[in-house]
């Protein structure tokens, strides 16, 4: 039990980095004078996610136990996520904002008088560092998780997926700490209160995203070592650590993996705009559609997605029973059709708000029973010399080809119907959440056609 207590704070932790600002960091970037690169920043996380989990797979593999590796990242990630803090704090303690408070001092309207943005170019470098060295360590934590149990004699797919779950659970819960936690301009102290300086629209989200990754590093210190496997005589393949490429000899890994690039361009696209589409009610010209609570708190509706994925991470060990790789990845495809389908048709006031609520509802089957279950099916279907270089070349083209794809797609898509305008990205979101929509249906059908997997191990 003490096992798998240990292995769920550093899934806590490990998720609650991300959560921070993944899936606000948009309102900020909008209000910084970064709207329009919007998706290069998701696109910058499946750039580095190419080469970077794989490399780190490599030196897992060969060099450095994977729990250390862990917390190396982790601290050259925070310490450059904070860079990117300072650089907005810095922008936004010399801005002049004409704010408009009630009797109880609260800010009411926040008018824009001599605005000064971050220096672009650095903060995007900072930025690219850190994430650079954060993509790499989610595969990097299932390699450790995965080490461990099976070290202390426990079964990966009935004892990994509730340590997974408290990764949801924390990614959660930074989500809900940046939607109400509220900066108190002029100091380092911030409040519980309704405001219009929430962290999520501030610089503040990346503070308390590199603030976790020094902790995690720290934790990772104490825990327990994985051992490298050791080899004598190996090929050079063996030794750079590029065997688990041979996996695409295999016509099962290698449908596998395409698919798996296909379904990860469908990964970004909500975690990069669903806050902006939901956000964007705001600039409507009916005051009940722009004062709706969802309207108002794009973040806090949007974590709806995580408690469900929370509750789909527990079914996966029973569906994958009951329904095998094929059956949980088709759930998955098909549910990414809905996800994408209800935001076309929904909207922010009753009934439509229940659609948006649906929307998220059906994410934590989208994400999970694809993420997990797969980090799950390549763990079973290699052999342990090359376990973290797979769970990375996995990662690679999933969050790397794949979501660098999908994000810069759905960029140009976006872009082509909405602009930004007041703060606000506005235009014809229904065509575009149709068209994903589409994507998902086509690449779900052809899922269905091709893949044939015995997923018995051998």
């Amino acid at each position: 039990m003490e096992t798998k207590v240990r292995l769920a704070v550093m899934n806590f932790l490990e998720f609650a980095v991300w959560g921070a600002y993944l899936t606000c960091m948009s309102n900020y970037l909008g209000k910084a004078g970064m709207g329009g690169e919007v998706a290069w920043f998701y696109a910058i996380q499946g750039i580095v996610s190419i080469f970077m989990p794989t490399l780190m797979g490599i030196v897992a593999d060969k060099y450095i136990q994977p729990q250390r590796l862990l917390g190396i990242c982790h601290l050259l990630a925070g310490a450059f996520m904070l860079g990117c803090w300072w650089l907005g704090y810095s922008a936004e303690a010399v801005s002049q904002y004409g704010l408009v408070r009630d009797a109880a001092g609260h800010v009411t309207e926040m008018n824009a008088v001599n605005v000064v943005y971050p220096d672009k170019s650095l903060f995007i470098t900072l930025y690219t560092l850190s994430v650079a060295f954060f993509m790499p360590t989610i595969a990097l934590a299932n390699t450790t998780a995965f080490s461990i149990l099976k070290k202390n004699g426990m079964d990966t797919v009935k004892d990994f997926p509730p340590i997974r779950v408290l990764g949801t659970v924390g990614f959660i819960a930074t989500m809900w700490f940046v939607n109400c936690a509220v900066w108190d301009e002029g100091s380092f102290g911030f409040t519980l209160q309704k405001d219009l300086m929430k962290f999520q629209f501030t610089s503040m989200q990346f503070f308390v995203s590199g603030l976790l990754s020094i902790v995690l590093f720290a934790y990772c210190l104490t825990l327990p070592e994985c051992r490298l496997a050791k080899k004598e005589g190996a090929a050079l393949m063996d030794t750079l650590g590029l065997s688990a490429f041979k996996l695409f000899k295999t016509k099962k890994m290698a449908l596998f993996f395409v698919f798996s690039a296909l379904l990860g361009m469908c990964l970004q696209v909500t975690n990069g705009y669903a806050g902006p589409f939901i956000s964007s009610f705001q600039g409507s010209a009916d005051p009940v559609v722009a004062q709706s609570f969802a309207a108002t708190n794009a973040t806090l509706l949007s974590s709806i997605s995580q408690i469900s994925e929370a509750l789909c991470i527990l079914m996966i060990p029973f569906c994958l029973k009951k329904f095998g790789i094929k059956g949980v990845m088709l759930m998955s495809m098909f549910a990414w059709v809905f996800r994408f389908g209800f935001f076309g048709i929904g909207s922010p006031v009753m009934p439509g708000v229940l659609l948006f609520i649906l929307s998220c509802v059906v994410y934590g089957v989208a994400f999970d029973f694809f993420n997990v279950s797969g980090g799950i099916f390549v763990d079973q279907e290699c052999a342990p010399s090359i376990k973290a270089s797979a769970q990375g070349l996995f990662m690679m083209m999933t969050n790397g080809i794949g979501a660098t794809i999908g994000t810069l797609a759905a960029g140009e898509i976006i872009n082509r119907f909405c602009k930004w305008e007041g703060g606000f990205l506005l235009g014809d979101w229904q065509t575009c959440w149709f068209v994903f929509a589409g994507f998902a249906l086509v690449v779900g059908v052809a899922f269905a056609l091709v893949f044939n997997p015995d997923i018995k191990k051998k």
